[in-house]
């Protein structure tokens, strides 16, 4: 068989627009595709829910793949040993209580996960804003506003478009994209001491790895916080190489959303 380029391109293009319209009425848009987001959508895929991830770059696992300082290893801790092996991350024992994963393969085994079970991830996507509306108990998002990757690096003028979503989670580690974006553009409050975006602190794994879960919760009407961006959010610490707090996260918001949908 002779290989057509035109035949490739048409697959790729008609796929690509099959898989993309079939996103545009969402139960849940990930900003991000870091460890907690490929987790939350792992386990709401699995419930039975429409999700996709949207990831501005072109690469997905956010600082999982590099380890610490590029050396590609992490550690999980024992509260979340159980959740990795269900995900099946290959793991080993350093010390009791400390547990190595091969980044790379920690993160190809948690995107295998999270698209085999049906969600979505769309990288070079970036989220440039999100959509507001005014409801009943007040106003609420519901949607999110994407645009090209490479437009937005090139600065281009190029309108944008919209998903349709139910709810959404920030998960787009320190820099809270979708949220800073929200407070910037917008005369409004988040379910924070505040009212803003209150910081990310200096290093403090162990604390940070507790704030962690308990950050990960809805800030604003229909958007979670997740990962590093719940602490970004809520003004907690940074914890670097350690990742089960990551994991947890995501396993956390993908339930609280899950038994709203549900409810």
């Amino acid at each position: 068989m002779k290989i057509d380029e035109a035949t490739i391109t048409e697959a790729i293009a008609s796929e690509y627009y099959r898989k993309f319209t079939s996103c545009l009425n969402l139960d849940v848009a990930l900003v991000g595709a870091g460890p907690s987001g490929m987790t939350a959508a792992w386990i709401l895929a699995q419930k039975g829910f429409h999700v996709a991830i949207f990831e501005r770059n072109l690469a997905i696992g956010g600082g999982m793949w590099g380890g610490g300082m590029t050396w590609n290893e992490i550690v999980v801790q024992e509260q979340s040993k159980r959740l990795a092996e269900q995900i099946g991350i290959p793991m080993k024992e350093y010390k009791p209580g400390y547990y190595t994963a091969d980044a790379v393969a920690a993160t190809t085994t948690l995107a295998s996960k999270a698209t085999l079970s049906g969600a979505y991830i769309f990288n070079c996507l970036g989220v440039e804003d999100l959509v507001l509306r005014q409801e009943e108990d007040g106003v609420r998002v519901t949607g999110i506003v994407i645009n090209s990757s490479p437009v937005q690096i090139a600065g281009f003028h190029v309108d944008p478009l919209v998903i349709n979503s139910r709810f959404l989670v920030e998960c787009s580690g320190h820099e809270l994209n979708a949220l800073s974006t929200l407070v910037r553009k917008n005369d409004l409050s988040l379910a924070t001491p505040s009212g803003g975006l209150e910081g990310e602190k200096s290093m403090w794994a162990d604390r940070a790895e507790t704030d962690t879960l308990e950050n990960t919760r809805e800030v604003f009407p229909g958007v979670y916080v997740a990962g590093m961006a719940a602490n970004a959010c809520f003004g907690s610490y940074r914890m670097g190489p350690v990742f089960g707090g990551m994991l947890l996260s995501g396993e956390k918001v993908a339930h609280e959303i899950a038994g709203r949908l549900s409810g």
